[in-house]
């Protein structure tokens, strides 16, 4: 007599389960590097729900052919996810998120049916040690797209001051305040949007006209479709004060990345730069940078906007909610409602993926001649060899100062009131020098 194997079929429906899942995840992650023309959080979202609900159908089909444990329940998350993936791609953002009040809790009593379903249907040790865990985490996923919807509905109705400025591939966002020659523009370090230059922008119009703008990605303005390193944030904002008629030369003022940035469009624009003030600088460096391949493959687009998918579920509105509380009140709730979005988010991680590529344009900038330059650099928590380098920015003009803010860590020149006036200071100190055509004076 031939004794049958009882145990064979839960140890394949526990593989048909495992490899489900993990085909699944897989699949997600593949199908969110797919090279397409647009690649964006959208984009990101719906080949992540595509790909889990591959997972979810496998499980279906699978099971139901090679084991005989049949778990027909797979194919409800599967139509779940796959229909919200269609629903992200091609409906109106508004459309978006209006369901934003419907998935999360369509999510939960999928949940709680699936759950009850496996109970039923699923004998193997795989429904406890991994089905219930990825279950787990949809409920987590859930709760964190209520968070997000409900507030994003109840947080404050923010305004976006100045203007949308069309440079050609996209707009971007452009305010100044003040009066007074020369025009001072500021820019954010990395993650940074105007709205984060609140202590300092409004400060600097008492003395001169000063001007804040998003770079692509950031705050108001549009996304670009590829990450704009240091020589392409110079171009736009070249094309961004032309097209906006805001008269130069300007004094530039950068903080952290932003170093790099003004210092790429000094090298580029040479005369229309009056004057700078790097402010903690990143530094740069003087080895060429290989140029980007227009139209190539970009995997930390891919990567940024598959990590932003997370937004959607409350991680950047959980993040942005602990930044800016020193701010004043309007511009905190500008930085605080934008850097919670995807593209912002994405926009961040961006900036990393080049940023050997921007401090090598930054580098291109040999000498500042006798233009008045201020470096500023935080006496606390400093890398090795990040005094050297500021030492050696100090170098590219002849009239220039190095000052070390005692007590400042990098972040604290523009979030901290204690330390902000210090940028201030130096800006002032940059426009009287050029207005009374005197060397820089002072520590």
């Amino acid at each position: 007599m031939i004794m049958q194997d009882t145990a064979r079929p839960a140890r394949q429906i526990g593989k048909v389960v495992a490899g489900s899942l993990a085909a699944g995840l897989a699949a997600a992650v593949i199908l969110a590097f797919l090279p397409v023309g647009t690649v964006d959080v959208d984009f990101a979202t719906a080949m992540v729900l595509f790909g889990f609900g591959l997972g979810w159908a496998l499980m279906a089909v699978l099971s139901g052919r090679f084991t005989d444990q049949p778990q027909r329940w797979a194919v409800a998350p599967a139509i779940f996810m796959v229909l919200s993936g269609v629903l992200v791609l091609v409906a109106p953002d508004s459309v978006v998120d209006a369901l934003g009040w419907v998935w999360p809790p369509a999510l939960l009593v999928l949940v709680v049916w699936v759950w009850t379903r496996a109970r039923r249907d699923l004998h193997s040790r795989t429904r406890v040690w991994l089905l219930n865990p990825v279950l787990i985490v949809l409920v987590i996923l859930a709760l964190g797209g209520a968070y997000e919807t409900i507030s994003r509905a109840t947080g404050p109705t923010v305004a976006m001051r100045g203007q949308l400025v069309d440079v050609g591939p996209y707009r971007l966002h452009l305010e100044c305040t003040g009066s007074g020659s020369p025009t001072v523009i500021l820019e954010p370090g990395a993650g940074g949007s105007a709205a984060s230059m609140g202590l300092i922008a409004p400060a600097v119009a008492r003395d001169s006209r000063v001007c804040v703008y998003d770079r692509a990605g950031r705050g108001w303005s549009d996304p670009a479709a590829t990450p704009p390193d240091a020589a392409q944030i110079a171009t736009d904002l070249h094309e961004l004060l032309q097209r906006a008629s805001v008269p130069g030369p300007y004094v530039l003022a950068g903080h952290s990345f932003g170093g790099l940035y003004v210092r790429t469009y000094a090298a580029k624009y040479p005369d229309e730069v009056a004057g700078l003030v790097l402010i903690d600088s990143t530094t740069a460096k003087t080895t060429p940078a290989p140029p980007p391949q227009a139209g190539s493959y970009s995997v930390s687009k891919h990567l940024s906007s598959l990590i932003a998918t997370t937004s959607r579920v409350g991680v950047g509105r959980l993040l942005s909610s602990i930044n800016y509380s020193d701010l004043p009140p309007t511009y905190r709730d500008d930085a605080r409602t934008t850097a919670a979005t995807g593209k912002e988010m994405s926009g961040t991680i961006d900036e990393y993926g080049v940023a050997s590529r921007s401090a090598a344009q930054a580098g291109t900038l040999r000498t500042f001649d006798a233009k008045p330059l201020i470096v500023l650099t935080a006496a606390v928590g400093n890398s090795e060899g990040w005094m050297e380098a500021q030492n050696e920015s100090a170098t590219l003009s002849t009239n220039s100062l190095h000052r070390v803010e005692p007590g400042a860590t990098h972040i604290a020149f523009i979030d901290d009131p204690a330390h902000t006036p210090a940028v201030t200071h130096a800006i002032h100190d940059v426009l009287v020098s050029l207005r009374t055509d005197e060397p820089l004076k002072g520590p």
